[in-house]
């Protein structure tokens, strides 16, 4: 199953995470097949590069949100086209 997860980046006690459009079972910050976004907590915009309509159409595909992406783009008032 196709899953759009955080994956972590960055350095000790700065996170940057990217999320990414990845199998279910790979290690979490393992091999990807999309790069879909990336959120850093810790900058005043932490939603960067977010491609809304990449992701709504990993979502049409049948792949799962995890709930903290889902809970970041309901956070962030993201609407998915």
């Amino acid at each position: 199953m196709i899953m759009i997860r955080l994956a972590k980046a960055g350095r000790k006690k700065k996170p940057v995470y990217t999320i990414v459009a990845t199998d279910s079972h790979s290690a979490r910050d393992g091999k990807f097949i999309a790069k879909l976004g990336q959120y850093n907590p810790s900058d005043k915009e932490p939603l960067k590069y977010l491609n809304t309509a990449e992701i709504s159409n990993w979502v049409k595909k049948g792949a799962q949100m995890s709930d903290t992406v889902n809970s970041l783009l309901k956070k962030h008032s993201v609407k998915l086209a």
